[in-house]
């Protein structure tokens, strides 16, 4: 894949990188100074390219670089830490509620 330029839309509350015209995103939720990851979503043409996993990297670099504890809600967060497990240390326990 070529390298992507992903970028802090903090108005939206989004990591978000346009590929091709289409934006991909995984949406956040600051709260007591925690980043919750909510969602993330790639547009199905994109799909394979590994985007959204260089848009979690982002985010996990991300509260590393400001010493942020991470919620992950997003399905396919949890399911990339299994595979991340460095990352594993910044994650905090989340309530079940959102």
């Amino acid at each position: 894949m070529d390298a992507i330029s992903i970028v802090n839309n903090e108005k939206e509350q989004q990591f978000q990188v346009m590929v091709e015209g289409e934006k991909a995103f995984l949406e956040y939720r600051m709260h007591d100074g925690v980043i919750v990851l909510m969602h993330t979503e790639v547009p199905a043409k994109l799909a394979g390219r590994g985007i959204a996993s260089a848009l979690a990297t982002f985010a996990m670099d991300h509260a590393r670089r400001y010493n942020l504890p991470v919620k992950v809600y997003c399905p396919f967060v949890v399911t990339w830490l299994q595979k991340h497990p460095e990352y594993m240390d910044m994650v905090v326990p989340s309530s079940g509620t959102h």
